[in-house]
């Protein structure tokens, strides 16, 4: 796999340690950084990457989730050793999301088409070169530079 193409699906038999580690990296963050954005403390995601906590709390995963901006059912998968059935999308909804921020975990459910906020449909794609979203992280596609936010979704 390489790290460039941005692609954050689990590797075929990659603990959650490991998983964590490189999308964390892939994402220019610290431990410090992630834990923040993640609602966790510190030690816990360091536990996490030493492969000291093999089994997230609810709490845990929906924080790693929305911060390293994956679907929680690659983090479950992950956790269990197994791969992914229904490979999720990161989706988001251009009307209720804050440029730069990560989506909210409801929205990346597989079954969200809808914003559970405003009712608008949700985004997984640029409206202008159609390439899918792999991160949130800027607010412009980077691939086209076409603005996430600006152009509402048909």
């Amino acid at each position: 796999m390489n790290i460039l193409q941005g692609d954050k699906s689990p590797n075929s038999g990659e603990n959650l340690a490991a998983y964590v580690k490189r999308i964390r990296l892939f994402l220019g963050l610290n431990q410090r950084e992630l834990a923040t954005i993640a609602a966790i403390h510190l030690q816990s995601l360091g536990k996490i990457e030493r492969g000291l906590t093999a089994k997230l709390s609810s709490h845990s995963k929906a924080g790693l989730a929305s911060a390293l901006q994956v679907p929680v059912e690659y983090l479950e998968a992950v956790s269990r050793g197994t791969s992914i059935e229904s490979v999720s999308k990161l989706k988001f909804c251009p009307s209720c999301w804050t440029p730069g921020n990560p989506a909210d975990p409801l929205w990346m459910d597989v079954r969200a088409n809808f914003c559970f906020i405003c009712g608008g449909k949700l985004g997984d794609r640029c409206t202008h070169c159609q390439q899918t979203i792999s991160s949130l992280k800027h607010r412009f596609c980077p691939f086209c530079g076409t603005s996430y936010k600006s152009v509402a979704f048909s």
